[in-house]
């Protein structure tokens, strides 16, 4: 690799949280006294905020430049649903700009800043998110049901909202409202639990960051980036429950750690569609290693949004265990962009629901809130994506539905993909459809016993 990850530069002074004030039952009261003790220490030139030991209910808290917040072992920091404390403000989801409640914890454009210890955050995510029938036993839903009525029809199931509110902005539709009227529906647009934006040299390191109302941890526009030894949980069941979403970012290390969340995984991202080509700000320079992804919709996922363009991404020495899929690239007409240099390697896979390994170009996202499609019509050459000069080697899978799947635009949108040293368990071969060159050299598929071993060769498209 021909980058290096560059540290914080922390403050060695101690600022004890309870040495300022007394710890209460109130969340606004400890947020605030939280809060302030930020806003002293980066005054002063920076240092360390203590927390205690023990159940701290707060409201959300912004970290300012050279703060590291430091959770010791046993302390639980919870973030509660509270409307008085979430403002419908303009953000960034899911690659574009639009409406979200500012984040439990977040930064904005600030240097050196930590978050680190042995403690747990938690984003109260359940009273947040709506929930799919299908994923969750009868008897847990009817529970639910018990606490709120409100559900809609969705394409594979019913879906439960936790209140009134979310359920009514959800019929409203976001293109409807203002901000003065989405305040209403505050609880509709839920927030990722760690927003960090536009800002440079950032550690997150020992904690368990858990329970998100959206997405975990959404690293946007930064650089230099450490991510080290971090547990990140979420129910199989939360809607759009990512564990990290590096989305535009430079320099980012993402080691020792583990993932057991809703939807996917490690998710490296660039922006969405059109407006987001406009800022020139791809993700570049990304390394992953050393890390568990025990359950989620894919293990490392590149897209969907990656129109800004995605290059020189590492993912080493890694576990995938139980996830829907394994390796998992995705994108769709009207993205745009360039995936490119990306090197998977030395990856164990383990209980892959359906494919070990696929390249997606027909991605289409039904949005949970609406269920309307994601699909753009087009027909400008700025809007078609690609995916190339890809390389995965030493790749062992125990089991999967499918090997491989590799569905294109055209033979020019996926090209360049080298699979090398691998074995791959499944019950189903492999399936292109409009791609370039996909070539394996001295890879297995074991295909319901039957082992085809292919020594050095293109694979055929499907007819």
């Amino acid at each position: 690799m021909n980058f290096k990850v560059e540290l914080p530069k922390l403050i060695d002074v101690d600022y004890v949280l309870e040495d300022y004030g007394h710890v209460s039952n109130n969340p606004k009261e400890n947020g605030v006294l939280i809060q302030s003790l930020i806003d002293k220490c980066s005054l002063n030139g920076g240092g360390r905020i203590v927390l205690p030991a023990k159940y701290i209910s707060s409201s959300p808290i912004v970290l300012k430049d050279n703060v590291n917040l430091y959770l010791p072992l046993n302390c639980y920091l919870f973030f509660p649903k509270k409307k008085e404390f979430y403002q419908v403000k303009m953000a960034n989801w899911e690659g574009m700009e639009c409406m979200r409640c500012n984040s439990p914890i977040s930064a904005y454009k600030v240097s050196n800043i930590a978050i680190t210890g042995r403690g747990t955050i938690d984003g109260d995510g359940f009273s947040w998110r709506p929930l799919k029938q299908f994923k969750v036993p009868q008897k847990f839903f009817d529970k639910c049901l018990q606490k709120s009525p409100y559900v809609i029809e969705g394409k594979e199931s019913l879906i439960w909202f936790p209140s009134k509110s979310s359920y009514e902005g959800c019929l409203l539709t976001e293109a409807k409202m203002d901000l003065n009227l989405a305040q209403e529906y505050y609880d509709f647009f839920r927030p990722v639990l760690i927003s960090i934006v536009e800002c440079d040299h950032i550690l997150i390191e020992g904690i368990i960051s858990s329970n998100s109302p959206a997405w975990n941890i959404h690293p946007l526009f930064c650089s230099h980036l450490t991510m080290n030894n971090v547990i990140v949980k979420n129910e199989y069941s939360a809607q759009n429950g990512d564990g990290v979403d590096v989305e535009s970012c430079t320099n980012v290390e993402i080691k020792n750690s583990t993932f057991e969340v809703g939807d996917d995984g490690i998710c490296i991202k660039a922006g969405k569609n059109k407006k987001a080509r406009l800022i020139k700000r791809p993700t570049k320079n990304v390394y992953i290693h050393d890390c568990m992804v025990y359950h989620a919709h894919g293990g490392i996922v590149i897209g969907s949004e990656m129109s800004r363009g995605i290059e020189n991404l590492w993912c080493t020495n890694s576990t995938f265990v139980g996830t829907d899929i394994g390796i998992r690239f995705k994108s769709a007409i009207g993205r745009g962009g360039v995936v490119s240099d990306i090197h998977i390697e030395n990856i164990n896979m383990v209980d892959i629901l359906n494919e070990a390994m696929i390249f997606n170009m027909d991605y289409s996202l039904f949005k949970m809130e609406h269920e309307t499609t994601d699909d753009v019509v087009t027909t400008d050459p700025s809007d078609i994506p690609y995916f190339r000069d890809i390389y995965i080697n030493n790749v062992y899978c125990s089991s999967s539905k499918t090997a491989l799947k590799v569905v294109g635009i055209n033979d020019k949108t996926i090209d360049k993909i080298y699979i090398k040293d691998s074995y791959i368990n499944s019950l189903n071969t492999y399936t292109l459809k409009k791609c370039g060159k996909v070539h394996c050299e001295n890879v297995t598929f074991n295909i319901n016993g039957k082992e085809e071993f292919i020594e050095n060769k293109d694979l055929s498209l499907d007819i």
